[in-house]
């Protein structure tokens, strides 16, 4: 079973580089699921109904979110409700959503859990001593398990791919926009990327105009942060999973670009 995984969706550049690059992607590869990252699809910072239905209706079958889940305060009027879209496990209890869910491809059950890190972000529950419950009982209805963790340290993230290798089918790190070089397959079958990076503005600062950043390195003064626009870009991984067994064979870095 191949799965495709995207990296961090950056505002409207980041959607259309979805509904140009995609349909290629799914050709060549074709990919049994095809999960994102859309934290930053709505205008850089959370997501719509709107944009959710935008990138359902262009391809993608799920979606994961992080540590910018409630800025658009209207995902709590759904996100109960969408069964395709999940939050970081690891808010507390009372938090609107799930942090892990299920989808069917093929006839088979996939398990995808979402969790937020703890270095640089939000003090929430710690994801290493919170996901084994949740990975038992995703274990018990299938091996399959896709595991986002939304991160910004590199350390968090490296730990978190020991610390599950051999329970989980995949951990992927998203948050910090810039694909790494570290694709590969760990000692006990579990596939691991620290970063999978960005799809949107490829001339940019994560996403956000380059001039704004530069600027607020300069002076230290605040601004506001404006979407990118020119050149856009999307990178994803491709993990190919045993479905019997759970276990990974492959993951495929990949980067494309259009205008």
């Amino acid at each position: 079973m191949q799965i495709l995984f995207i990296g961090d969706i950056v505002g409207r550049p980041g959607r259309e580089a979805i509904k140009s690059l995609l349909p290629a992607i799914k050709k060549e590869y074709k990919p049994a699921l095809i999960v994102a990252n859309a934290e930053n699809a709505s205008g850089g910072r959370g997501l719509t109904k709107d944009v959710a239905e935008e990138l359902f209706a262009n391809g993608l079958d799920f979606l994961t979110m992080g540590n910018h889940v409630w800025d658009q305060k209207e995902i709590t009027k759904f996100i109960d409700n969408e069964q395709r879209l999940i939050r970081p496990a690891n808010y507390p209890k009372g938090a609107p959503g799930k942090g892990y869910g299920f989808v069917y491809c093929n006839g088979f059950k996939i398990g995808i859990i979402n969790l937020l890190g703890r270095i640089f972000l939000a003090p929430l529950e710690n994801p290493f001593s919170m996901v084994m419950s949740l990975i038992n009982n995703i274990a018990s209805e299938t091996p399959i398990i896709i595991v986002d963790f939304h991160a910004e340290a590199t350390s968090e993230k490296v730990a978190m791919g020991w610390f599950l290798d051999g329970k989980v089918s995949a951990v992927v790190g998203t948050h910090t926009h810039i694909q790494t070089a570290d694709a590969r397959i760990l000692d006990r079958g579990t596939a691991y990327i620290t970063d999978v990076g960005m799809t949107g503005p490829r001339d940019s600062v994560l996403g956000i105009k380059k001039e704004i950043v530069i600027n607020g390195f300069l002076t230290q003064m605040p601004a506001r942060f404006e979407v990118a626009s020119g050149l856009k870009q999307l990178n994803a991984v491709l993990i190919d999973i045993d479905e019997k067994t759970g276990k990974s064979r492959n993951i495929t870095p990949i980067q494309l670009v259009c205008q």
